[in-house]
C-alpha cells in the first residue's frame, strides 16, 4: 500500500481531535525537551557560582563579550545552547532572573542561542549520520557560530539605533 492509500484508509480527525493531540504532543515536548534543559541549565549556573567558575569564566571572556554589551558570565548561556535550544535559552532566562543580565543584555543574548542551537545533536544527527566529506565538518561546525556572532552583533547595533540602549 502507498501512503496515499493509507492515509485514505484512516478517518479524518475532527478539529477537536486535532488540537487534542497537538496538545499531547506539546506536553511531552515540554515534559521530555524543555523541562530537562531548564534544569540542566540551572544546575549548571548554580554549580558554576557556587564554584567560583562563573566569576573567573566571566572575567576571562569579558573583553570578547564586551563588543556585543554582555557580561562575561553570559558566555555560559551561549555554552548551553551550543549542547540545547531550550537550555540556551533556560540559562539566558536565569541569568536574567539572577540579575547578572539585564533585559535589553537578554534580547541580545536570545537569537544567539536559538541560532546556535543545538549543534552537536543536529551536526552528529544530520552531518555525521549523512555522510558528509570530513574536511567540511569544521565549516559546518562554524557558519552556526558566525550567525549567532552576528545576531548578537546586528541585535545590538539595532538596540542601540533604536536609543534603547
Amino acid at each position: 500500500m502507498s501512503t496515499q492509500d493509507t492515509a485514505a484508509i484512516q478517518p479524518k480527525r475532527s478539529l477537536l481531535e486535532e488540537f487534542m493531540f497537538g496538545a499531547k504532543n506539546g506536553f511531552y515536548l515540554g515534559v521530555e525537551k524543555i523541562i530537562p534543559a531548564m534544569i540542566i541549565a540551572y544546575v549548571l549556573i548554580t554549580f558554576l557560582k557556587i564554584t567560583g567558575l562563573m566569576a573567573i569564566i566571566g572575567n576571562i571572556i569579558s573583553p570578547v563579550m564586551a563588543i556585543f554589551g554582555l557580561p562575561g558570565e553570559a558566555i555560559v548561556a551561549l555554552i548551553s545552547a551550543f549542547f540545547a535550544k531550550a537550555a540556551g535559552a533556560a540559562t539566558a532566562a536565569t541569568l536574567y532572573a539572577d540579575g547578572t543580565i539585564n533585559a535589553i543584555q537578554a534580547t541580545i543574548l536570545f537569537p544567539a542561542t536559538i541560532t546556535m542551537g543545538t549543534l552537536i545533536g543536529h551536526f552528529v544527527r544530520c552531518v555525521v549520520t549523512s555522510g558528509t566529506n570530513p574536511k567540511h565538518h569544521p565549516l559546518i561546525i562554524a557558519i552556526p557560530i558566525i550567525d549567532a556572532v552576528l545576531s548578537m552583533f546586528l541585535t545590538r547595533m539595532i538596540i542601540s539605533f533604536m536609543g534603547i540602549s
